[in-house]
């Protein structure tokens, strides 16, 4: 049994859990799926100031941090107790491609050469990881959700501004991973 959870799950596994969780949190208690909403009640609690958007009821959605917390948790201890020992398997065509930006260790989910604390303060480390992480938080922001609460939730509520977000999502995922990351990893 320990095995088969070591494993990854195939999409036809994973994808219908993920996609149950939206009936389940709205049978449950008419709660909305979607994570970057913490971010804001984190702030709403800790953060004592006149700021409209931290002015409301953050207490209300309470349940939501729980759930942060449980992927959280779940995470380090998958991290500690359940990871694979092997290799990432990676498409031989792109592993090739990598290869030829110096990227050649699959042991970890993220690459070392590219996740790492020296290359921070490197202009590729720096772009990747602070504008990046810069650019996915005003995204969310702007979008007004992440892609879990637009792509999962918001679609399933056939909400048009979902529909417009995930479209989004999909077109900056492909002209990243397509034109603009090669660009990055080539410096």
């Amino acid at each position: 049994m320990l095995d088969i959870i070591k494993e990854p799950w195939p999409w036809y596994i994973a994808g219908p859990l993920i996609g149950l969780t939206v009936p389940t949190l709205l049978i449950l208690g008419n709660k909305s799926f979607g994570i970057s909403s913490s971010l804001r009640q984190i702030c709403a609690a800790c953060i004592p100031s006149n700021i409209s958007f931290f002015k409301y009821d953050w207490k209300k959605e309470s349940w939501n941090l729980f759930f942060v917390l449980g992927i959280f948790f779940g995470g380090m201890i998958a991290a500690q107790f359940l990871m694979n020992t092997q290799e990432i398997i990676v498409n031989p065509t792109l592993k090739a491609e990598l290869a030829g930006y110096g990227i050649t260790d699959y042991r970890h989910l993220v690459p070392a050469q590219l996740m790492n604390f020296e290359n921070l303060f490197s202009i590729k480390g720096f772009i990747i990881m602070i504008v990046g992480g810069f650019l996915v938080g005003f995204g969310t922001r702007y979008a007004g959700g992440c892609t879990s609460g637009h792509s999962i939730m918001g679609l399933s509520n056939l909400q048009w501004s979902s529909l417009v977000a995930t479209i989004c999502f999909m077109i900056g995922g492909f002209l990243m991973a397509n034109f603009i990351l090669p660009l990055i990893l080539s410096l």
